[in-house]
């Protein structure tokens, strides 16, 4: 069995980030996304595992190599323009070569990983196995009607869902995939829907099995999801000092801390996690807090938040939270008499003054 691994797309949700990095390589806990895709896949047994990538693929192909540091063979397609996930399976179809497959959506998150959910697929003769999980907006997935347990109708992105079951990102698929992708066409998004691939496979009375998983998920599409993902992983940390901490600073709760990190006379307070070769200086950093290395953040209030790598925080009067800093920035208070705002926001962007 192989993996596939979908890492195109542009990521119009999370810009301006995703102007100047994959959203698949947005960090989660200090680790990018992609990565936990991978490791799931080798935890389940997969070796060789494909990624389809679009036009940030040198940017995923130096992050990732060749696969070996996760356990696994990475061979890398490219899928020219993002058509579609059933339009990703196509252009991928040399690298799968009639072998069944997991295909895992590279920006979502399953904490319990998909190991049983693998192994049940390879026992099983269905022609493919989707997870289903019930959400509050199924209006923005694809959605599953069930008839009896069986799987009925599979609609994208329906503007009056029939039910709250969306697709997970994890689908699992024999060859009979390329068949029924070969017999769709473009929807009115001009894409290859894979609900309309695997609804072809349902109308010609193939086998298709879906399970309604009940641990915890996550499409990391939009900044509160990428937050509440942040959030989960971190709930699970186990503290790691790799740098002494000056006397006057306060740790409380699980706390890493990565090497060549200077912290002084300041409150860290878990679950939080704090990388290489940072500054952090007369400042509370609060939980739920990912920050990435060589940041600087001082005489600042910090919680629930990402900050990216070599930014700084500097002088801010109140508390930063529920947001995410992109690498290379600079948050701080203006020096003079007068109290104002002065902003340089990109595309897509939202602000809130509090």
């Amino acid at each position: 069995m192989k993996g596939l691994i979908l890492s195109g797309g542009k990521g119009t949700r999370l810009r301006p980030i995703t102007h100047t990095r994959a959203k698949q390589l947005l960090p989660v806990a200090n680790k990018p996304i992609l990565f936990y895709g991978l490791e799931a896949m080798a935890a389940a047994g997969i070796a060789d595992v494909g990624i389809v990538v679009g036009d940030t693929r040198e940017e995923i192909r130096q992050a990732v190599g060749d696969g070996s540091r996760f356990g696994t063979r990475v061979t890398y397609v490219v899928q020219d323009e993002p058509l579609g996930l059933a339009h990703a399976i196509k252009v991928a179809a040399d690298y799968l070569a009639d072998e069944p497959f997991v295909m895992y959506l590279g920006d979502n998150l399953i904490r319990d990983g998909i190991r049983a959910l693998v192994e049940e697929f390879r026992g099983d003769t269905a022609h493919c196995h989707i997870l289903l999980a019930h959400v509050k907006n199924p209006q923005e997935f694809g959605v599953a009607e069930l008839e009896g347990g069986r799987v009925k109708r599979l609609v994208e992105k329906p503007r009056k869902p029939k039910s709250d079951l969306a697709l997970v990102g994890v689908y699992m698929f024999n060859s009979e995939i390329f068949e029924a992708i070969e017999h769709i066409q473009p929807s009115w998004r001009n894409e290859l829907e894979i609900t309309d691939a695997i609804q072809y496979l349902v109308d010609q009375g193939r086998e298709v099995r879906s399970k309604i998983i009940t641990g915890w998920w996550k499409d990391t599409g939009k900044l509160e999801d990428i937050l509440e993902a942040n959030r989960v992983i971190l709930s699970g940390l186990e503290g790691r000092m790799d740098s002494a901490l000056d006397s006057s600073t306060r740790v409380e709760g699980e706390v890493s801390v990565g090497k060549q990190t200077r912290v002084v006379n300041s409150v860290l307070r878990g679950p939080l996690v704090i990388g290489d070769e940072c500054r952090i200086e007369g400042s509370y950093i609060g939980p739920f807090t990912s920050v990435h290395s060589n940041v600087e953040i001082r005489n600042s209030q910090v919680e629930h938040s990402i900050i990216l790598e070599n930014s700084s925080i500097v002088d801010i009067g109140t508390r930063i939270e529920s947001s995410l800093v992109g690498q290379n920035s600079e948050v701080r208070t203006a020096s003079g008499p007068h109290r104002a705002m002065r902003l340089m926001v990109g595309d897509y962007s939202q602000i809130e003054v509090l």
